[in-house]
């Protein structure tokens, strides 16, 4: 019975039918939820409702890694694993603050939950699906907006309190946002040689992250296509060859109006 429970959990987790895809499909709502719940969390900081709601993502977050945990091959690779140790620390991040106070810098940690966002994302992709064929607008987005607030509770934990211009979340969102654009209006400055050094990061990478969002919805997408010779996935909506091998191709189009 216990062998009959380990297959089904596994099916359940990595398995292709449709029973699968709808769990996985409600653990990829949820994980949207708890994403927008962490990021956000700083503007409702010390409400009760919102540290119950955190418990209880916490709670859940816990009990789905200690099913595959259980289910997992070699469990040694799966603890060590860099995913899995960011989603243990996510759940910690969610317990800490009941035996350790407000444990703030946390709560940033908590927005790497976008990364088992990305691997439940994928593992529910079909070949024809919209987020496939959407897939580089989608991924670019969620990379802007994740950075965007991740950057957003780095500036409002660190400068809340020292910084007598960022007084809650909106100022620091409004510096990350202005930032970010490099409009710099200059009303709002980060103190302090890290402060400067954390401004300089999110024009850097928050302005190539921008251009590659803005350069992936003018451009036109790539098609998932899987090579039948060398399994390459991605090709431009008009090639006939395989860039990889060479391989004739036949992908469908819908040809030009």
């Amino acid at each position: 019975m216990k062998e009959n429970l380990k297959e089904r959990l596994t099916e359940l987790f990595y398995g292709q039918s449709r029973e699968s895809l709808m769990f996985n499909r409600a653990l990829l709502v949820f994980n949207v939820i708890a994403i927008f719940v962490f990021i956000l969390d700083p503007i409702f900081h010390g409400d009760a409702i919102i540290r119950s709601v955190e418990l209880v993502f916490g709670i859940v977050f816990l009990v789905e890694y200690l099913i595959r945990f259980w289910i997992a091959q070699n469990r040694l690779w799966f603890a060590f694993k860099p995913i899995n140790l960011v989603d243990l620390v996510v759940v910690v991040s969610c317990f800490a603050p009941i035996f350790f106070g407000n444990f703030t810098f946390l709560r940033v940690v908590r927005a790497l939950r976008v990364l088992r966002f990305y691997r439940l994302l994928e593992g529910i992709n079909h070949e024809k699906s919209w987020v496939r064929v959407n897939e580089d607008v989608i991924f670019s987005f969620l990379n802007l907006f994740v950075f965007v607030f991740i950057m957003t509770d780095i500036v409002f934990v660190s400068q809340s309190g020292v910084n007598d211009s960022i007084n809650n979340y909106l100022d620091a969102l409004y510096f990350t946002l202005t930032t970010l654009t490099t409009t710099g209006f200059g009303d709002i400055t980060l103190q302090g040689t890290n402060g400067r050094l954390l401004a300089v990061i999110i024009m850097v990478f928050g302005i190539t992250l921008f251009v590659k969002l803005a350069r992936d919805i003018i451009r036109p997408p790539k098609v998932y296509f899987k090579c039948p010779d060398c399994g390459l996935t991605r090709h431009d909506p008009d090639s006939t060859h395989c860039k990889h091998c060479g391989r004739l191709l036949n992908i469908e189009t819908e040809g030009e109006s």
